[in-house]
């Protein structure tokens, strides 16, 4: 099966670059705006218009494999990770980001097995950094290996977060007692591009040493994770465990000894898990 999945590899990067182009030539025209879950969660016609690229193009090739995406779940499919060959998308992971044209946007692309991850594909657009993992293969950007951050002493170290689409109260005061704490430790700074998947792989570069944050989707992290893991870092949940992808929850480090320093000052919550069945009506 190497071979097939490397085939769906090449066609997932393949298929990255050609949305990538979508969401630039976007860019200068008119960005039409809809909301989702909040007036702060934001899906433009671009989201939906690359999910249906990448969707379309891979089922031309690969016709018995499954879907996550981010859009197809919020009109309704089902987010549930099964044993078969899975795609997990976000068409435009910062999608607030491209609203407003900041310049951090990504399309991200990961590929479960057995409800493993196989290969992860993050495609940052305006930077035109391609960023790629193979499970068991290492991580690369635009094909140059990547390597995580050797800092062990948190004090020496830039932690990547970002505050989510929730705008309740008790959601937000959580937040920010954590990036208090955090930055009380102290560290260097706190820094965020935006976009989960960026964030990942600003992780797995080297450039910061951890990342986390409560309220992000599967589609989110999927791709980055294994790009995390390949580049030498680690995954855990906010309360030190095991990561698991539907929980909303995620800790990418350089090490376990950074990642434990973080858990510490994290006022845990859980949000609904991706995976949960929807609300009785």
């Amino acid at each position: 099966m190497a071979d097939l999945w490397q085939s769906a590899m090449d066609h997932a990067v393949a298929i990255a670059r050609k949305a990538g182009e979508v969401v630039r030539e976007a860019l200068v025209d008119e960005r039409k705006v809809m909301t989702k879950s909040s007036s702060v969660d934001l899906v433009t016609q671009t989201d939906q218009k690359v999910e249906q690229l990448i969707i379309q193009s891979v089922k031309e090739k690969f016709p018995t494999h499954k879907f996550i995406g981010e859009e197809s779940v919020a009109a309704g499919e089902s987010c549930v990770l099964t044993d078969s060959p899975t795609w997990i998308i976000d068409p435009i992971d910062g999608t607030t980001n491209f609203v407003h044209a900041f310049p951090f946007i990504a399309v991200s692309i990961g590929f479960s097995v057995k409800k493993q991850m196989e290969f992860g594909v993050v495609y940052s657009c305006l930077e035109d950094k391609m960023y790629t993992a193979r499970k068991g293969k290492g991580a690369f950007c635009n094909g140059e290996p990547l390597q995580v951050s050797a800092q062990q002493d948190i004090k020496q170290s830039i932690i990547a977060t970002e505050f989510g689409s929730s705008r309740d109260p008790e959601t937000v005061d959580n937040i920010f007692r954590s990036l208090r704490s955090i930055l009380c430790i102290p560290v260097h700074g706190v820094r965020g591009a935006g976009t989960a998947a960026i964030n990942m792989c600003l992780v797995a570069s080297g450039s910061v040493e951890a990342y986390y944050e409560i309220g992000i989707h599967v589609w989110d992290v999927a791709a980055g994770s294994l790009i995390v893991s390949e580049a030498g870092g680690v995954l855990v949940d906010v309360e030190g465990g095991d990561v698991d992808l539907m929980s909303r929850r995620i800790v990418a480090a350089n090490s376990r000894t950074i990642a434990q320093r973080i858990v510490k000052e994290i006022a845990s919550f859980s949000p609904s898990r991706d995976d949960a069945p929807p609300a009785k009506q």
